[in-house]
């Protein structure tokens, strides 16, 4: 599987990607975000990070960073897209998936493992997962804390578009920003474009605290 890897001015997170991908035996490439086109790719990656120092608003001035538009028409004809913590959020801005990021409750950047629980596996994402599943992954954000207003949640969960929630280990809910339903992930109506706010990338190891972040990753390319 080939995958590419964006990288925006500001972006710490595309390094570790391309790693645990590359574990996964996965031909990865680094893509410039100044570039305007996409190579050939089967999975296209919004990798976590602070692109443009998260001026303005989080992943706002990377909405249009010449490579978007590319990565908007190929989600839109069916490609596969991942949005990763400020990929996640540049998916927002991009109106790739509904809903927007505010700042935590606390007010206060949140860094450690959380606990997740898989709500829906009929995507192009998480098929070789489990509904019900808990997994460890580590966050680390400012602005997690997930909205979007009653008709589009409606809209969500009519179309099986959440896919991660946070919990604790038992599996009962344990929100650590303040998003709508503790919102950890959702994908687009056509099921081809994911974004989660935790860092699969940085659990594929048991030696890094955990390795659930590979079970995410390995379901993403196997799906």
């Amino acid at each position: 599987m080939r995958v590419s890897v964006v990288q925006f001015a500001g972006t710490n997170c595309e390094y570790d990607t391309k790693y645990a991908f590359e574990k996964l035996g996965c031909k990865v490439d680094i893509i410039w975000h100044k570039n305007k086109t996409l190579p050939k790719a089967d999975l296209v990656v919004l990798p976590g990070g602070f692109s443009y120092g998260d001026a303005l608003r989080s992943g706002a001035i990377a909405r249009f960073s010449p490579i978007v538009e590319d990565v908007i028409r190929y989600a839109k004809k069916g490609g596969k897209v991942l949005g990763i913590c400020n990929g996640f959020q540049i998916l927002l801005e991009s109106r790739l998936l509904e809903g927007a990021m505010k700042r935590n409750d606390s007010l206060h950047f949140i860094s450690k493992f959380h606990h997740l629980r898989v709500e829906n596996i009929d995507n192009n994402f998480l098929r070789g997962l489990g509904v019900g599943d808990i997994l460890n992954i580590p966050i680390a954000h400012a602005e997690g804390n997930y909205y979007i207003d009653s008709d589009g949640l409606k809209s969500l969960k009519d179309n099986g578009q959440i896919l991660l929630r946070y919990c604790d280990k038992d599996g009962n809910i344990k929100n650590p920003n303040g998003s709508v339903e503790s919102i950890a992930g959702i994908c687009n109506k056509n099921k081809n474009v994911f974004g989660l706010m935790p860092h699969p990338e940085r659990a594929i190891e048991d030696i890094l605290g955990s390795s659930d972040g590979h079970k995410i990753l390995k379901s993403i390319i196997g799906s």
